[in-house]
């Protein structure tokens, strides 16, 4: 059995089962018909993945590794704010007339700073680290920014990465502020594991631990009954990730560089509702 189909399992059967009801209360997001979309809710999910035992794709059902992989390109690599440079349509409807998403994600990955040793953006400040100074404990991104969150189209949910080498081992915290949990728990895990992969192979490290933490990890109520029969599915062994090794430089890696191999999954849910 795949441990992140058992992290997944647990994870909703406390929301559910312990959750905080949003019942009663104003909520911003609604159904398509026009009914306030509630949630239930547990407060500060702390997820645990040793990535250097298997890679924590669900099996319970399909995630698109290479959907999810090339959104992840697209901010942290690209660092792109325009939907004309990723090859899904899922942002879509935060882009304006021109494509753009505003001053958020990709944006903010791409934004050079000064530092004591140079001009960074984020992304090369972490590579520069983990080459040169792997033991700092100061490595670390964020793109939840305050003065520029008036020029976003949509606030960043995951905003934030610190990185730990322990011996050769590469650790990692993801911090979300907000999850819609049958929609795209798994995509963000797999998006952030993906990550480690690459920074430790072009750092000459190993993969170690991934540790997500979500602030407001929520199911909602249209979903419940979805969640319900997902987590009661039998999960499969987890499958083996294969990485192209001859890529020695972060900004060289492509979607076609990242395999799966024996992975088994159950029956994809189709139509699920999304609140706006």
């Amino acid at each position: 059995m795949s441990k992140a189909d058992t992290i997944f399992i647990n994870m909703c059967r406390e929301i559910i089962d312990g959750g905080f009801s949003s019942e009663g209360q104003d909520v911003r997001a609604v159904w398509e018909d026009g009914t306030p979309a509630h949630t239930i809710k547990k407060f500060g999910v702390v997820n645990r993945y040793d990535l250097s035992e298997e890679f924590p794709i669900l099996t319970l059902r399909g995630t698109n590794l290479r959907a999810a992989i090339d959104e992840l390109l697209w901010i942290w690599q690209k660092k792109s704010n325009n939907v004309e440079d990723l090859n899904s349509r899922i942002w879509d409807s935060w882009a304006d007339e021109s494509g753009s998403i505003g001053k958020a994600y990709g944006y903010q990955m791409g934004v050079k700073h000064k530092y004591a040793e140079g001009e960074f953006d984020q992304v090369d400040r972490v590579l520069y680290d983990l080459k040169h100074n792997p033991y700092s404990r100061r490595i670390m991104t964020n793109i939840y920014v305050h003065e520029d969150l008036h020029a976003m189209n949509l606030y960043p949910c995951a905003y934030s990465m610190t990185f730990n080498v322990t011996g050769k081992r590469l650790n990692g915290i993801l911090n979300q502020r907000s999850q819609d949990v049958l929609v795209a728990n798994n995509w963000n895990v797999c998006q952030y594991a993906i990550l480690m992969h690459m920074f430790a192979q072009v750092s000459d490290l190993e993969v170690g631990e991934l540790v997500h933490v979500i602030a407001d990890a929520h199911i909602y109520d249209r979903h419940i009954s979805l969640v319900k029969e997902l987590i009661s599915r039998e999960p499969y062994p987890a499958p083996k990730l294969n990485i192209n090794p001859d890529i020695k430089d972060f900004y060289d890696f492509t979607v076609d560089d990242f395999t799966l191999e024996n992975y088994q999954r159950g029956p994809q849910i189709r139509n699920i509702p999304v609140a706006i």
